[in-house]
């Protein structure tokens, strides 16, 4: 029988076996590395379009905040010059009012009444003066009762005393002013008209 070494074989064989498992081996850690390298790239890429878009929204934001900013100095300045508005609209309103005003005033007054101050507050009107009698002051009251202008007359303080020229009294006296019924209407026409 023939002799055959099969060992140098079998030896090559697994040499060649282990040269092509360090070949794989070395292939699939590369391959590895290879994944994680792309998956780390595709990550940072990921974070770096999140970080460009939330900058984008930031600036976005911030430029609707000053926009918004904007919007609330127009609103305060449209409500301020919305209330200018109401107080000269007011005044034109109460222009004609002063006039019947201080006609009822005079056109009231009796003889040996006068008056020294007048003061408006809303529509409370405080008059002060000097009657020669008790009895002037309680006319003028009356009087200042039977306008269409002013109207609920209240004596809060009277004071007689003597002068040289004989007996006065001074007098304080809360009255309000009222709006006649028809001149109110008149107006409201007359606004409609304008309009």
């Amino acid at each position: 029988m023939a002799r055959i070494n099969l060992l140098p074989w079998r030896e090559e064989l697994r040499k060649e076996r282990q040269r092509e498992f360090i070949i794989a081996l070395a292939g699939g850690a590369v391959l590895a590395g290879l994944i994680v390298l792309l998956a780390h790239m595709q990550v940072s890429s990921m974070i770096s379009y999140q970080n460009s878009r939330n900058q984008y929204l930031q600036q976005q934001i911030a430029m609707l905040d000053h926009r918004i900013h904007k919007i609330k100095d127009l609103e305060s300045t449209k409500k301020k010059l919305l209330a200018r508005m109401e107080i000269i609209q007011r005044l034109q309103h109460s222009r004609p009012e002063v006039v019947h005003l201080f006609q009822e005033l005079v056109t009231t007054l009796p003889n040996g009444v006068y008056l020294k101050s007048v003061a408006q507050h809303g529509d409370a009107l405080t008059l002060q003066g000097v009657a020669q009698s008790n009895a002037r002051v309680s006319e003028y009251m009356r009087r200042l009762d039977a306008t269409r202008w002013l109207t609920n007359p209240r004596l809060d303080v009277i004071r007689t005393h003597a002068t040289p020229e004989g007996r006065v009294s001074d007098f304080t006296l809360q009255v309000s002013e009222v709006m006649p019924k028809n001149e109110d209407a008149g107006k409201r026409a007359s606004r409609r008209v304008g309009r």
